[in-house]
């Protein structure tokens, strides 16, 4: 379980240090999912010894939020004054995030019908 976290936190390191050189507007952790991502295609195997851990932290995943729940409630007072365009930015990527995901999820569900073979060999 350690050399998997050490895999993951690698993986987030370089994503940070790739976007702090190249100066990306992404946040490093999104870089260092996609390269993780990358790797995982080259190396299916790395998967296997992965997962395990990372199933164990999304079981956690709720405890990831305090932090930031926490953020939010100290910040109130500042955020208080721009409350009408945060509450209309979280309504507007909510309805493109679930827009975005049920467009895709449809486009999958469409290829899976086309072609069975690729349903039994993702599943």
């Amino acid at each position: 379980m350690l050399a998997a976290l050490a895999a993951l936190l690698i993986f987030q390191c370089l994503g940070e240090g790739v976007s702090y050189v190249f100066h990306l507007p992404v946040p490093g952790p999104v870089i260092g999912m996609l390269l993780l991502f990358g790797f995982l295609m080259l190396r299916p195997r790395a998967a296997d010894a992965i997962e395990p851990t990372a199933l164990e932290l999304l079981r956690h995943l709720s405890l990831l939020f305090v932090p930031a729940g926490v953020g939010i409630m100290v910040s109130a007072n500042q955020i208080r004054g721009d409350a009408v365009a945060v509450i209309v930015s979280i309504a507007v990527s909510t309805t493109l995030a679930i827009a975005v995901a049920a467009l895709v999820t449809r486009a999958l569900m469409r290829r899976q019908r086309r072609d069975p073979a690729t349903s039994e060999a993702v599943s």
